[in-house]
């Protein structure tokens, strides 16, 4: 769906992954309005509007940006990783917990490796989640996969979740390359046989790993 995002700098993890290390590892981005971006979403012509991060919920401003987004029309959907908890207007709340396979173990990036430490002790927060989807009755779950193990760590969490429907959840091949059909096809099979859904990353397909696409 064509969408006007709006990323925020500055998160409260460090995955070893992460596509977009400049709202995280190395944060940066100048500052903006709040009518600023609302006028700038108005007149992009499109109907649907993602505010992601970095991590949306840790910024006091999120409600009242999307709140604006509401009013001039938009379809507003938040991308969090679901550990902090904030009642903010929204038609999706997209999660995404973060799996072992996230933490910064050995990262240069971390050589005192201080936010490995943090990054494990917050990556998951089940009462939080619980919370989130009690709250959001549109929303879905987006696990970022990167081998077979990773689906007893998505059983747990969520076995530990009340309320969550096979079609909420989303596996998505780790990665900023279009993947091998060959080395996903277990993830695409696992989707099939659980009626869960697979998280192409069409975007890459279309205009690789770049900014503002």
């Amino acid at each position: 769906m064509p969408s006007w995002f709006v990323r925020v700098s500055g998160c409260n993890l460090r995955c070893v992954w992460c596509d977009t290390p400049y709202a995280s590892w190395a944060p940066e981005g100048g500052q903006r309005t709040i009518d600023e971006l609302i006028e700038e979403a108005r007149a992009s012509g499109v109907r649907h509007a993602v505010v992601t991060g970095g991590e949306p919920m840790i910024f006091d401003q999120i409600g009242a940006l999307c709140a604006g987004l509401r009013g001039a029309g938009l379809h507003v959907t938040i991308e969090s990783a679901g550990t902090v908890y904030k009642d903010i207007p929204c038609d999706l709340m997209s999660l995404s917990p973060k799996l072992s396979n996230s933490t910064p173990t050995n990262d240069p990036r971390d050589p005192d490796g201080a936010w490995s430490i943090r990054h494990e002790q917050r990556r998951l927060d089940v009462g939080v989640l619980q919370q989130l989807l009690a709250s959001y009755p549109n929303r879905q779950f987006k696990f970022v996969v990167t081998s077979k193990p990773d689906l007893a760590e998505i059983d747990e969490l969520l076995g530990s979740l009340r309320g969550v429907d096979p079609s909420d959840v989303f596996l998505m091949p780790e990665g900023v390359t279009i993947p091998d059909p060959q080395k996903v096809q277990w993830v695409v099979k696992t989707c099939m046989e659980r009626g869960w859904r697979y998280g192409h990353r069409l975007h890459i397909e279309l205009f690789g790993d770049a900014r503002g696409t």
